[in-house]
């Protein structure tokens, strides 16, 4: 059925999802409307509990059966709320396709790439297996899979991640969908091969001419892909309009402190992020307020006693709820800045040359091997993987020092090494002043009061059954501190940011942003001279990672700390560090300060990292050459 380009291929008016809980109805989704044109893409951000999936999720029907689902969701002329799941399965990956999040768990293990193909064609094509199964190969050379009349018999855990997700992409538009719903396509995946998905996903429209729907939490992803953005906060649409107005001009403040909090890798860092002090609202038993009121610096009484609509402004298509977004121009009202941005401690090293600073780390010639073991009961060594080849670097005082690459690249690795404190004969790791080589146990526990590490899982670092009291006192028992715990502990909690009258609660009562600042409170607790950050915001929104950062970066100016860190987002990096080393296949290939690096990149394959970050910037972004590297087979 052909659709005018000014006809809406889907409309969703008054979406309203509710699920029960033990606390009370979970209003998960509240009163969403949006049309969706042919060939154009509709981006919905927003941080995580915003109900941007359950949206994606409702239009599909997917939701499970306890849910109540209620309002208006019209693709072309049908209906789509109140029918059956089989009338649905008629809809679903025919008119409608779907990219996961996860590809791993969105493919069945126990069949082949080929066989999923065949099965979505043939379920709504009247077609031979035979001509499935050619249509199957196509679709996959379509998405850049390499050899795809080979790779069509392979099985998903033979893909690596990008690969995965292109074979999902194909899975979606296999019968041609006028809709496609993209949920967090790229969120597991590194940058490169996230260029490459999203290189994927626009071939994938203009083959098919689908209207689609980007779901993400990337400001940059947005900027690069979305025709329209609809901003979403506490399970509502809280502004809308078209992706350069929007950057441009953001009128509602949520969407200001978004962009504001967002790190960008195109820009030195000058001054703090900023950050949205809070954390979003529990869905039950919402008051009739602005929900954003608690979190917003520009709240009025009014915006605490009733919930604002989502409203035109002017005579345009940009639509915000707030009642001050007529005096928001350009993320300032009345020539202020919104949201303002925290003064970031003065830096006790700024006026000390690097040459004259302690040097806290000194890594010589360190490698590391892991074998190759084949057999089923008896193991037998067949080769070994170089997993870290002779990497050298320094870190001297106050500084953070940021190792850089895809995953498989040995980060991690380099940082367990240094953490074990124990090299190899070739190897030298000197902490602090003292070679770590020859170090007796009891030595070498003491010079871990020196260097201490912060997790990138705040929830799975943290034991959940220790109150947090007993978690921040943990390293003090165990390396011999002398003073005051209780005392010690409420002073950290302090220093990080947090009330101290909640050291008797446990992990699960905070926030990820507040466990994560837990975990920095533990590691700062016996004054290490270095601390080791292993994708420390990874998991976190970006309002929430941008108070992290701002601590970070305060920390090391007013303590003088040194960091080891190690991030897959170069626009973090470049936010918080000081000197960069570039890792691939285990080996730096480039290393040297952060202007250096970032502005005059010399190595190939730091100039395809830095290529491939969006830059949350849609007049910037669009006008970048896309990615053309392939993916290894």
């Amino acid at each position: 059925m052909s659709v005018s380009k000014n006809t809406p291929v889907l409309s969703v008016r008054d979406l309203n999802v509710s699920f029960p809980s033990e606390a009370g109805t979970v209003r998960a989704v509240r009163g969403v409307d949006f049309d969706l044109y042919p060939g154009r893409t509709l981006g919905i951000v927003g941080e995580s509990g915003s109900g941007k999936s359950v949206t994606s999720m409702a239009i599909m029907g997917l939701l499970p059966q306890y849910a109540k689902v209620t309002g208006s969701v019209r693709f072309g002329e049908e209906e789509l709320i109140g029918k059956s799941d089989a009338q649905m399965s008629a809809i679903r990956g025919n008119g409608i396709g779907m990219i996961f999040q996860d590809p791993l768990s969105a493919l069945t293990p126990v069949f082949s790439i080929g066989d999923q193909l065949v099965e979505a064609i043939r379920c709504h094509q009247n077609v031979t297996k035979a001509a499935a199964w050619k249509q199957a190969v196509e679709l996959l050379d379509l998405v850049g899979i390499p050899q795809p009349d080979k790779r069509v018999k392979s099985f998903p855990h033979e893909f690596s991640g990008g690969m995965r997700q292109r074979a999902v992409i194909a899975i979606a538009i296999a019968n041609n969908p006028r809709v496609l719903i993209a949920d967090e396509p790229t969120t597991a995946l590194d940058v490169t091969v996230q260029a490459q998905v999203l290189d994927v996903i626009r071939l994938a429209q203009r083959e098919t001419g689908a209207a689609t729907i980007m779901i993400t939490h990337d400001m940059g992803v947005i900027a690069g892909t979305a025709d329209d953005v609809m901003v979403m906060y506490a399970g509502r649409p809280v502004e809308n309009a078209e992706v350069h107005e929007l950057f441009q001009n953001p009128r509602m403040p949520y969407t200001v402190g978004l962009l504001g909090s967002t790190p960008r890798v195109d820009r030195p860092a000058a001054r703090a992020l900023t950050p949205i002090v809070g954390s979003p609202p529990a869905l039950v038993d919402l008051p009739h307020a602005c929900a954003f009121a608690p979190r917003c610096p520009i709240a009025v009484e009014e915006c605490h006693n009733s919930e604002p609509k989502l409203v035109k402004i002017a005579d345009g298509e940009h639509s915000a709820a707030c009642i001050r977004s007529g005096q928001i121009n350009g993320g300032h009202i009345d020539g202020k800045e919104l949201f303002p941005v925290p003064e970031l401690s003065p830096d006790m090293y700024a006026d000390v040359p690097r040459s004259e600073r302690e040097q806290i780390l000194e890594v010589s010639h360190l490698s590391k091997e892991f074998p190759l073991l084949k057999g089923a009961l008896l193991k037998r060594k067949v080769g070994v993987v170089e997993a870290v080849k002779d990497v050298s670097f320094d870190i001297h005082a106050g500084e953070c020092m940021a190792i850089v690459g895809e995953s498989g690249s040995g980060k991690t690795t380099t940082l367990l090494e240094v953490m074990d404190l124990q090299p190899t004969s070739e190897a030298k790791i000197v902490l602090a002043g003292r070679d770590t080589a020859g170090m007796t146990a009891r030595q070498r526990l003491h010079a871990r009061r020196d260097i201490q590490i912060v997790f990138q899982d705040p929830m799975s670092s943290l034991d959940p059954r220790l109150t947090i009291r007993e978690i921040i006192a943990e390293p003090l028992h165990s390396l011999g501190y002398d003073g005051n715990v209780d005392d010690r502990v409420r002073e950290l909690m302090d220093l990080v940011g947090l009330n101290a009258d909640h050291v008797d609660r446990f992990p699960g009562q905070f926030s990820g942003g507040q466990r994560q600042r837990i975990g920095l409170a533990r590691a700062l607790a016996t004054n290490p001279k270095l601390i080791v950050l292993d994708e420390p915001v990874s998991a976190l929104d970006v309002s929430i990672q941008a108070g992290v950062l701002n601590l970070l970066k305060d920390l090391k100016r007013r303590l003088g700390l040194s960091y080891l860190f190690v991030a897959h987002d170069l626009a973090v990096i470049r936010h918080l560090s000081d000197r960069v080393a570039v890792m691939y296949h285990g080996d730096f290939v480039e290393q040297g300060t952060v202007s250096d690096i970032f502005d005059n990149p010399q190595h190939p394959y730091t100039k395809k990292l830095l290529e491939a970050i969006p830059i949350p910037d849609p007049t910037i972004e669009r006008q970048r050459r896309g990615l053309t590297v392939q993916e290894d087979a």
